[in-house]
């Protein structure tokens, strides 16, 4: 008997697993995988749920599949067609909130391992790393059980990521990395006094302006190899003053990067330092800059695994994959600095919108093509 990772992955949208909550995930999953000889391990930690097995002795040649069961809030539940937590399936459709994000990821992955021991037990081992922490802060969710294996002397020799990749059709792209991301929380510090009398006063709105102008003046890189130009971006302004004729004293900005491989958070940092020293010492202007980093730019490079992987992509759709470093981040950047990682999922289009769906056939095809993947691997 095969396992459905369709009705898997119903099971799983019903359970109202919104981050951090496990909602029954994890503890439907562990079951499953339990009943199909996987040993499995609860790693929770700072109150995140996470679920590692494995299947196979440790130290033999491992893949590996990571994934999430968490999912962003679903918004005004009275607009959805069908109910967020439903599991409805409608005329070829699967609904609810996960639906592609990534629900059907893991059902699709967790299937196919179940029934590929049940069926073909490979000489190595499978571990699935589960966790309840993707679409939260990430602190406590795949970085928490990285940390737990390095413990226990657990590896994985590989993983597959089974984020949503796909744009239009399935087997379009797959992600043999991702940029870094960085953010800049800037304040900029003057002397608050009366518009009409500026040299009684020093506008800290003009460091800023200085500051941010000398950022956006030019861009950060034409692109590499495999990546697109990093992008700067300036998300907010602002020094709560509402009276036309005070200087404030002080003003705000954030500037969000996603930055490529001819960078890293260290260089640009640096960068961002030595222009916000010049304003200092031209305008008066004092400034306090906090970084907050949650990656780093990383790539697979095009080699023995990523052809794997794309080999099988093309045998079961019949498309050849984009390979493909676009996109925010995921928790493939946690995973990188362990194994070689690659992403590859279902179609994204509805993924943390209203009335998120996924078609049905995509999954049980993305079970194929996990499938396939794992019988290649292992041959």
């Amino acid at each position: 008997m095969t396992t459905d990772p369709i009705a898997l992955t119903a099971d799983l949208i019903r359970c109202p697993s919104v981050t951090p909550e496990e909602g029954g995930a994890l503890v439907l999953l562990e079951k499953l995988l339990s009943e199909a000889g996987f040993a499995c391990t609860r790693v929770d930690r700072g109150g995140v749920p996470n679920l590692f097995a494995r299947w196979g002795e440790r130290g033999a040649k491992t893949f590996g599949f990571n994934g999430h069961t968490d999912v962003v809030p679903v918004g005004d539940a009275a607009a959805w067609t069908h109910d967020p937590f439903s599991g409805d399936i409608v005329d070829g459709v699967l609904w609810g909130r996960g639906a592609t994000d990534m629900k059907s990821g893991v059902g699709a992955f967790a299937a196919a391992a179940v029934d590929f021991v049940r069926e073909t037990p490979p000489e190595g081992a499978i571990v699935l790393a589960i966790t309840g922490d993707e679409e939260g802060p990430g602190h406590d969710g795949t970085r928490a059980l990285l940390d737990w294996m390095v413990a226990e002397g657990e590896a994985m020799s590989v993983c597959l990521v089974g984020e949503p990749t796909c744009p239009e059709i399935l087997g379009q792209m797959m992600k043999i990395g991702r940029r870094g991301s960085m953010t800049f929380y800037i304040e900029a510090e003057g002397v608050q006094g009366h518009s009409a009398y500026p040299h009684r006063a020093k506008n800290p709105l003009h460091g800023l302006v200085d500051l941010l102008g000398q950022m956006t003046a030019k861009p950060l890189d034409e692109g590499t190899e495999h990546f697109e130009p990093s992008t700067l971006q300036i998300t907010t302004i602002d020094c709560g003053n509402p009276a036309n004729n005070v200087i404030p004293a002080k003003a705000r900005a954030t500037v969000n990067i996603r930055f490529n491989d001819a960078h890293s958070s260290a260089t640009i940092s640096a960068w961002a330092d030595g222009l916000v020293e010049g304003i200092e010492a031209t305008s008066g202007v004092k400034f306090a800059l906090r970084t907050e980093v949650s990656g780093e730019s990383f790539l697979t490079p095009p080699g023995e695994f990523v052809a794997l992987v794309a080999r099988a992509v093309e045998a079961e759709t019949g498309v050849t994959p984009e390979l493909s470093t676009s996109g925010g981040t995921s928790d493939a950047r946690f995973v990188k600095d362990h194994c070689p990682v690659l992403e590859f999922g279902l179609v994204g289009k509805t993924m943390h919108q209203v009335d998120e769906r996924i078609e049905v056939e995509q999954i049980t095809a993305l079970k194929s093509i996990y499938t396939r993947i794992l019988r290649d691997y292992f041959a």
